[in-house]
């Protein structure tokens, strides 16, 4: 388990002092495919960096299994790093060592012999899907294979915690989804606990089970990736779940009202729901805006209608409250958020 307690980060620069991380309190627990997204300045890259003590935390503390990581000497953390890999957004790999001396690289430095290290990096090879690319030299790689390489690399010394900072962030979306299925399958074979820090909303989507919105050095929410993306409460969430619904929309009569209707997790999101309702009601509401999110294949999302009048709000209230893993509530006229 890892448990990030008043984590706060300053830097001093020559503007004066930047507070990256405020307060920063999060539990990771063993096994978790833990998503931290935010957009580019949130501090998501400097909350990994302490994480694994690169950067130490101003105040507060980083428990790994109990341990706190702050109070240990430098012999102390060596030791704890090596069960704590990450993975980088450029790969880092050296230019001049064959992949197979990539992957043996951290087995070196912590005095494994070259016989059993070209072992495990073989192993590692396969582990990956390329063992024919041992004597190959990251020049001659697609992205999407060194990633690879520096994936198994991460897993040469065994760790028990994988941090991946924006690891797929330059590649294309379809290399992005064969490395996330890379780690999904990694995280079943190995007990793997994978912290991904992203700005990409499909990333958390499609791997994550839990999720934390990082804004402006804060942890603004929380929670399980379905309840957050299904009915985001903060501002930074919707921003990052909903990017185009974002706007206020006017309000063109002055009985009009509107409605939130919040899908989470059932097959209603893909039922004609406002048809059936516009049939047994007879209320004809108006979609103003809607997202539908497939989440670990649940259907999950938010919709905006708006209907006449006072009446037609409690009559459709009603009829959507009785659907499963529906949440219907009015939206206020002057809310900015149309999901």
């Amino acid at each position: 388990m890892i448990q990030l307690e008043g984590l706060t980060k300053t830097f001093r620069t020559a503007e004066g002092t930047v507070e990256a991380l405020k307060n920063v309190s999060l539990t990771v627990n063993d096994g978790d495919i833990y998503g931290i997204i935010g957009m580019s300045g949130a501090g998501k890259s400097t909350l990994v960096r302490c994480i694994n003590l690169l950067e130490r935390p101003t105040e507060g503390t980083v428990r790994i299994d109990g341990q706190d990581l702050c109070a240990l000497d430098e012999a102390g953390l060596r030791k704890v790093r090596r069960e704590i890999s990450m993975v980088f957004q450029n790969f880092n790999l050296l230019a001049q060592r064959t992949c197979l001396k990539n992957i043996c690289f951290p087995l070196e430095l912590v005095g494994v012999k070259k016989k059993d290290a070209e072992a495990r990096a073989r192993a590692l090879l396969e582990l990956v899907g390329l063992p024919d690319k041992a004597e190959s030299y990251p020049a001659q790689l697609s992205g999407g294979q060194k990633q690879r390489i520096a994936i198994a690399r991460a897993l040469a010394t065994d760790p028990k915690v994988l941090l991946c900072d924006e690891a797929t962030s330059a590649l294309d979306p379809k290399t992005t989804h064969d490395i996330l299925s890379l780690l999904g399958e990694l995280h079943r074979k190995l007990g793997l606990t994978i912290i991904l820090i992203t700005h990409q909303m499909s990333v958390v989507e499609e791997i994550c089970t839990r999720v934390a919105i990082l804004d402006n050095g804060s942890v603004v929410e929380e929670g399980p990736v379905e309840s957050v993306f299904s009915a985001p409460k903060s501002d930074a969430a919707k921003r990052l779940v909903f990017p185009d619904g974002y706007e206020e929309l006017p309000i063109t009569g002055t009985d009009q009202r509107r409605i939130r209707v919040v899908f989470r997790g059932t097959s209603t999101a893909t039922a004609p729901l406002i048809a059936r309702m516009a049939i047994e009601e007879r209320i004809l509401a108006n979609i103003l805006a809607a997202s539908i999110k497939s989440i670990s294949g649940k259907e999950y999302g938010s919709m905006l209608l708006e209907v006449k009048n006072e009446d037609e709000l409690n009559r459709a209230l009603r009829y959507l409250a009785a659907e499963p893993e529906i949440i219907a509530e009015e939206v206020s006229r002057d809310a900015a958020s149309v999901l």
